[in-house]
Order: structure tokens, then sequence, then C-alpha cells
């Protein structure tokens, strides 16, 4: 099967929802590239995201993750993973509205936690109680994921590789992102 992608899928959700792992089985199925923007970044710095969020602070950090996107959109289509902060700030969603699909992977907080708790490379999580942290940045940061263009729900019994069918069914229904050619 012959797949046409037409804009960018952007990977958006919690840390642990699985926008690496599924974004990396998303691209290899359509045939595009596939970009993490947390990993440019961290190429571009030549340090790690929690060194930068240690010397720099997590508005610079943010900024640095705006400037990445912004730039990935404008190449060829392909699969962009983000990291779970990037689709909060309102000129990411912009950008990534104008010229990409948002696709949210939503998994519960029992599900995310169970990817994370054994963990050390989450920054936001380095807290007294980190399942509590996890707890208030879900809570917060739901309504904004809600706004994604599609939804894709994750549960613990999918493998990564039904979950990406998942994701690839629900661009089906956006004739402007993707289309099977036959």
């Amino acid at each position: 099967m012959a797949w046409k992608l037409k804009k960018t899928v952007v990977l958006v959700g919690m840390m642990g929802a699985g926008k690496t792992a599924v974004g990396k089985a998303l691209s290899a199925k359509l045939g595009v590239p596939f970009l993490d923007s947390d990993a440019e970044i961290v190429a571009a710095a030549n340090m790690e995201i929690a060194e930068i969020f240690a010397r720099d602070g997590e508005a610079f950090f943010r900024d640095k993750e705006s400037q990445v996107i912004e730039r990935l959109l404008g190449d060829e289509p392909c699969v962009l993973s983000t990291g779970g902060g990037a689709f909060l700030a309102e000129r990411n969603r912009d950008a990534i509205s104008a010229q990409g699909v948002a696709v949210c992977l939503q998994a519960d907080l029992q599900l995310l936690w169970n990817r994370v708790k054994h963990k050390d490379t989450r920054p936001l999580l380095r807290t007294a109680n980190p399942y509590a942290t996890l707890s208030e940045i879900y809570a917060a940061r739901a309504p904004i994921y809600a706004l994604a263009d599609l939804k894709v729900p994750v549960e613990p019994s999918y493998s990564i590789e039904m979950t990406c069918d998942k994701v690839v069914g629900a661009l089906l229904t956006r004739q402007d992102v993707l289309e099977c050619e036959t």
C-alpha cells in the first residue's frame, strides 16, 4: 500500500504517551522521515534537555523548541514527535495548525505513570513526589491537548503497531493530510 502524506503529522501529548515510539512506527509505515523536536534541540545545543533546563531555564528551552518546530514544519511532510510541553504554547499550536496536523496520543494517568516512573530523563518529574507532579501536569495539560486536530486513544493493551494503525485511521479522515494511493 502506498501513502501520500500532504502535511507534517505532529504528535502531541503527555510524556510517556508514546509519541516517539509511535512516531517512528508511523514514519516507517508511511515512508516519510521521522523527526523528534527534542532530539533536534539536543543536537543543536550539544547538551541534554535536563542540562538546558538547569543552565538556561524552561523559558529559554521553550523559545528554542518553538524555533525548531517552526523550522521543521517548513520542510518536507514528515512525522514529528514533540516534547510534552510543546503544544502548550499558542505559538506552536498556531504553527502546527497552519502547516501540519496535530495528533494527540491520549493515555490515562496510570499508563503514563507506569511508563515514566523508572526513568530519570524527565526534568519536570525531579520532585519529592513525582506521581503527584505528573498528576498535576496531566490535569493542567489535558484541556490544551484536547485542542489537537485529531485524538487517538492509547490503551495499555495496545502494541506500538496497533496505536500506529489507530493514528493512520484518524489521519485518513482528513483528505488534506493523508491519502492511500492504489
